[in-house]
């Protein structure tokens, strides 16, 4: 082995003097190579001189006589090798590097996958517990210092009915010291005196003008808290049904097919009769009816009509007829009763429960007919049946709004029955008539009205 190294050096030292003694003599280019010293191939300063010849030296070994650009190459050839072996290597280190990272990660996630799951599951259901709590806290905390304040601003408004009674004492006795101090000639000692009462008086009075003026923002905030429940409440009441009722019909526009058909439950023919309703009009017009009966003899048997924001009930014409004034408002709801008996011929008109107006002689000793049609929003009047074309109206007598609770008896209804269905938050819906009952009588819309809940 030592043999076959000494070997290895004798030939290259061999090729390094052959290098040194190869170069011409006339090679006119001059390049300048500085490679490290390290580089058994390195051109020296001896083969840069031109014209010099190189001492002959002896030769241990003969070899290949090479020229500068052959050791350039060389050299070259020998720098992209090493750079070839270092990137080889060192792709290699990283490949094996990136193998054993892999191995490692798939190991830590088959130990440790489970547990992590479970440790992130216990995590958020802990955390979800605790907000859970903080949360609970916080609401009981709210509560606590809802009632302290509450009971603070109990105490404070005491102190300041206190106050204010004993501002008005002081005044009282401030005004009598006035005239007190007007009308009566003392000495300056007493005089001094009463002046340095009056003083304290007079600041005593502008700390109770401070009280009052306490007491006047809370009497406002507690207004405007009135004025808030009041429009809330307004505001529940308009978007639903009055009274208890749970459906009710809507007479969306005007036109000459918009009403409502009822058939009665049993055939009717009376001397007397009680009709009630609930109406929230989107407009007051001149004359628009609300509830019409008609028969073959005469088609203005019984009529229901608001004109304007007054209410007219008519029985056989409206030459018999009685009328309340400002009973109807836009966008409200109102309770409408009216009631007649040809005994006398008595008739009158109740609006939220109470007698609007009556008047005597109304189609006194008149029977109503019977099997005629009961229309809602709508009159036959001269068009009645007698056409070919039934359902053909007038459209300036449609009634647009809101409709419920309409009920009809053959006889008069006392003010006790009457006040009960006309209670806004009652139950009134309940009470039902014997000829036309809501929620039992059939009820047909009819041209786009509709039957809403």
């Amino acid at each position: 082995m030592a043999s076959m190294c000494k070997w290895t050096f004798l030939q290259a030292m061999c090729l390094v003097v052959s290098l040194s003694v190869a170069l011409p003599e006339n090679y006119e280019d001059d390049i300048d190579v500085n490679f490290g010293p390290n580089y058994l191939n390195e051109i020296t300063e001896e083969d840069q001189m031109e014209g010099e010849t190189p001492t002959p030296s002896p030769e241990p070994c003969k070899g290949s006589v090479f020229t500068k650009w052959d050791k350039l190459f060389t050299m070259l050839e020998n720098s992209q090798m090493k750079e070839n072996m270092l990137l080889q290597y060192a792709d290699d280190i990283i490949k094996v590097e990136l193998l054993s990272l892999r191995e490692e990660m798939l190991q830590f996630v088959a130990q440790y996958g489970g547990s992590c799951a479970s440790a992130v599951e216990n995590s958020v259901r802990r955390a979800g517990i605790q907000t859970e709590t903080r949360l609970q806290n916080a609401l009981d905390r709210v509560r606590e210092v809802s009632a302290d304040q509450s009971a603070q601003h109990d105490v404070a408004l005491q102190q300041l009915l206190a106050a204010s009674v004993n501002q008005t004492t002081r005044l009282e006795r401030l005004e009598n010291e006035c005239l007190k101090l007007g009308g009566r000639g003392q000495a300056s000692q007493a005089k001094s005196v009463q002046a340095r009462h009056l003083m304290q008086e007079v600041t005593e009075t502008e700390n109770g003008g401070r009280l009052e003026k306490t007491l006047a923002g809370i009497s406002s905030e507690l207004q405007t808290i009135r004025e808030q429940l009041t429009l809330y409440t307004k505001s529940v009441f308009a978007n639903s049904f009055p009274s208890g009722c749970d459906t009710g019909l809507l007479f969306p526009t005007r036109s000459s097919t918009a009403h409502a058909e009822v058939s009665p439950k049993t055939p009717f023919q009376t001397n007397a009769v009680t009709i009630c309703l609930w109406v929230k009009p989107t407009q007051v017009l001149n004359k628009t009816i609300l509830f019409s009966y008609s028969t073959t003899g005469n088609a203005y048997e019984l009529q229901l009509v608001l004109n304007g924001r007054s209410v007219f009930f008519t029985v056989d014409g409206e030459t018999h007829l009685v009328q309340a004034l400002g009973a109807a408002q836009e966008g409200h709801w109102v309770h409408i009763c009216a009631v007649w008996s040809s005994q006398q011929g008595l008739a009158s008109l109740w609006v939220n429960g109470q007698q609007a107006a009556s008047s005597p002689g109304v189609a006194e000793g008149h029977e109503l007919r019977s099997k005629g049609s009961i229309l809602l929003g709508q009159e036959y009047g001269r068009f009645f049946r007698h056409l070919s074309i039934p359902d053909t109206f007038d459209a300036e007598l449609a009634f647009t709004g809101k409709m419920t609770g309409v009920n009809m008896w053959d006889r008069v209804l006392d003010s006790k029955e009457i006040s009960q269905q006309a209670r806004l938050d009652g139950s009134g819906c309940g009470i039902r008539g014997n000829v036309v009952a809501w929620g039992v009588s059939d009820i047909e819309p009819k041209g786009g009205v509709k039957l809403i809940y």
